[in-house]
């Protein structure tokens, strides 16, 4: 088999969108709402996990009870949607992904953002084009992407979980790789720092265009 089957499922939030300064105000405006106090960017990426209640448990000492969480949920989304329109793609994304689809290969994208919202956003950059397949959250917020990967995988058809690589920036994304039997590669200009991403046990790089160097190696 040729290169041409090497597949990229990407990450969305903190991996081709540079949005980390909308989510730390969106966490923050959650917190405010119920009189917690704000947290840089350091013990953000020092903290988060999946699901997001588990993050939410390691700042206030103890799962938000249900109401909590579904205040805490919409004020994220709607600061975030407030926010967002002020961020932009990672720097050379728009290059690496045109670059990856002229070699030959399929890449597509898989995001716990709401698919509904994704899609328009995706397009508004005019990087759809790229993409084989763009799938966004349908459902409750706050699980894990990994049942979302298996539905994403199957879905694409003929491309095969072994030379398929995940690259995200966050734990989640790896874990949801490993699920279905790909592999993962991981960012650390999103959500985590280096440290929590190197706990995984896969490839952790600084730049998107060493993400695609070590995707390309490993499905090759």
């Amino acid at each position: 088999m040729g290169n041409a089957a090497a597949h990229i499922v990407w990450d969305w939030n903190g991996t081709l969108f540079h949005d980390n300064d909308a989510i730390i105000g969106a966490t923050n405006a959650a917190f405010v709402e119920l009189g917690m106090e704000p947290i840089t960017l350091e013990r953000y990426r020092a903290l988060y996990c999946v699901p997001v209640p588990k993050f939410y448990e390691r700042l206030m000492g103890r799962l938000p009870t249900d109401a909590e969480w579904e205040i805490m949920d919409e004020v994220f989304h709607r600061y975030y949607a407030e926010h967002r329109v002020r961020c932009s793609l990672t720097a050379g994304a728009a290059e690496l992904l045109a670059g990856w689809r002229s070699a030959g290969h399929s890449q597509s994208l898989l995001s716990m953002y709401v698919h509904d919202e994704l899609v328009p956003l995706v397009r508004g950059f005019g990087i759809e084009p790229h993409f084989v397949r763009v799938d966004g959250r349908t459902g409750p917020s706050g699980g894990s992407k990994a049942e979302h990967m298996v539905r994403h995988l199957k879905a694409l058809g003929d491309v095969e979980a072994e030379r398929t690589v995940v690259i995200g920036d966050a734990a989640d994304d790896a874990v949801a790789a490993l699920h279905v039997g790909a592999r993962a590669v991981l960012y650390t200009g999103g959500s985590h720092g280096r440290s929590s991403l190197e706990e995984v046990g896969v490839p952790v790089v600084d730049t998107l265009e060493e993400a695609v160097e070590v995707a390309k190696e490993m499905a090759a």
